[in-house]
């Protein structure tokens, strides 16, 4: 996310209140689901609220959104992260990062950002957990709550 209006990197997302910025979330975590387009389970969480850091915590805010999906089979996980790699960006994503992680198992990590939709993904594959998985951790850019409301934190 390239369109930044303050030191830290953090693009703004514009004006929203929380709620509608988790759904907003919530939908770029969908869409990402459905290219990942193959059976399996997702859990359940929850997305949730944080600070835009150097911003005042009164005004402005981030939405997280992490979940993971787990494959009908392990073997669905060979290839994907490289597909998801050529698939995002036909869907407005750039991918930033790509590649083994620094963890002992050197998890492939991908990275990618989205300008149009003011979001971020990091997508993990842990093809050695029990059992493998992908995890994933959609991130807004940072909104400012509309006047006159405040930020629900969840």
């Amino acid at each position: 996310m390239t369109d930044t209006d303050d030191s830290h990197g953090i693009p703004s997302a514009g004006t929203s209140t929380s709620e509608k910025a988790a759904d907003e979330a919530k939908k770029v975590s969908s869409e990402i689901y459905d290219l990942i387009s193959m059976k399996g389970k997702t859990s359940k969480t929850g997305a949730g609220v944080t600070e835009c850091a150097g911003k005042d915590r009164e005004k402005y805010f981030q939405i997280f959104h992490p979940w993971s999906f787990t494959p009908a089979s392990a073997d669905q996980l060979d290839g994907l992260m490289e597909r998801l790699k050529k698939e995002l960006p036909k869907h407005g994503w750039k991918v930033v990062d790509y590649g083994p992680d620094t963890s002992k198992n050197k998890n492939i990590s991908l990275t990618a950002d989205n300008d149009a939709k003011k979001h971020s993904v990091k997508i993990v594959e842990m093809a050695k957990a029990d059992p493998p998985s992908l995890s994933l951790m959609v991130v807004s850019g940072c909104y400012q709550v509309p006047d006159g409301e405040k930020i629900q934190r969840f």
